[in-house]
């Protein structure tokens, strides 16, 4: 006799009604849809907020120049304590430019660069504005910026080992990624250079000053050598192109140890990378490594990034996945 014989009808009915039932109830449970969070639930990226111009001269003591921390072709920056007890960094951009420009959409720019967050940038926390004062408040990354290091401090450049200026190099290729992809709309550095690159305690690359062009659209203290030579034309300026320019000159720097100066160091570093002559082009302050193939591929980038016209420029893209890829080797 077969499993199936003898079972009357009205029992077959049964079972398959309270089948259904129960696959019903399962169905329900699997498909039921989470409740929608409300808006208030959900996490929200702030931006910055303004402060009023009292807070400023209270966390920077009246703009005391003993909190003077840097200065640059768009401000002075000073170490101060927000009202939350924090240590921040206050950017007081020139007078001058103040007053030529008039800094037009301040406010609104700077609350859309202050929605980038990244572990290779310098985030900006918030802003402040009155007549005559344009104040950019950003995140303390720390006191030394990569040019200081390189030029500036005597013993800096052997604390900078090979090693350490590989990573230096990728973790500031890797925030300029951030600005140019991962961020809507684009964020166009507009002056990649070694005193934009902040060293902070754990020798990590943070990109800083990102997006200001506006604050000096004709200004070029502090540009020249670090622009390509399409950024002086009739429909030039910054863009994405300009900016790999910019990092493909920060990384002759970091090879070579020596200033931009105003382009003199990319003619004279050009001819010598095409030669294969890295030795000579290497910081003489370093011990040159046995093997150097880690130091011929960072100046083949360089070269790249220098060489070529804004249209044979490689993206930042593909400049990270190669100096990504150089930093895991070093690491291993």
């Amino acid at each position: 006799m077969s499993y199936g014989e003898g079972i009357s009808y009205p029992v077959v009915m049964s079972l398959l009604s309270t089948s259904i039932v129960i696959l019903g109830v399962l169905l329900f449970i699997l498909c039921r849809k989470k409740p929608v969070e409300s808006e208030e639930t959900l996490p929200i990226k702030l931006c910055a907020q303004a402060c009023p111009l009292t807070d400023i001269d209270a966390a920077t003591d009246c703009f005391n120049h003993r909190r003077i921390i840097g200065k640059g072709r768009l401000g002075t920056v000073y170490a101060a304590l927000s009202g939350r007890g924090e240590l921040v960094a206050v950017k007081r951009i020139h007078p001058g430019l103040v007053l030529s420009n008039a800094c037009f959409g301040f406010s609104s720019i700077l609350r859309s660069l202050s929605l980038a967050q990244h572990p290779n940038i310098v985030s900006i926390v918030g802003f402040s504005e009155g007549p005559g004062e344009r104040i950019i408040v950003m995140e303390f990354a720390g006191m030394v910026s990569l040019d200081f290091y390189l030029q500036q401090n005597s013993d800096g450049a052997s604390l900078l080992d090979w090693g350490r200026r590989l990573r230096i190099a990728a973790g500031a290729a890797r925030g300029l990624e951030y600005l140019h992809e991962g961020m809507t709309p684009h964020i166009v550095h507009g002056c990649i250079k070694a005193s934009n690159i902040i060293i902070d305690v754990k020798f990590c690359a943070r990109v800083c000053d990102y997006g200001l062009s506006f604050l000096a659209p004709h200004e070029k203290r502090g540009l020249v050598g670090y622009v390509d030579d399409e950024y002086w034309a009739e429909r030039g300026g910054a863009s994405k192109e300009s900016d790999v320019y910019g990092f493909g000159v920060m990384l002759l720097e970091l090879l070579s140890g020596r200033r931009s100066d105003e382009g003199l160091l990319v003619e004279w570093a050009l001819p010598l990378i095409k030669e294969m002559n890295i030795s000579e082009l290497l910081d003489p302050r370093l011990v040159i490594p046995s093997d150097m193939k880690h130091l011929i591929r960072l100046a083949k980038v360089a070269s790249a990034c220098v060489g070529n016209s804004r249209k044979n420029r490689p993206s930042i893209a593909q400049v990270v996945a190669i100096l990504s890829s150089l930093e895991m080797e070093v690491c291993l």
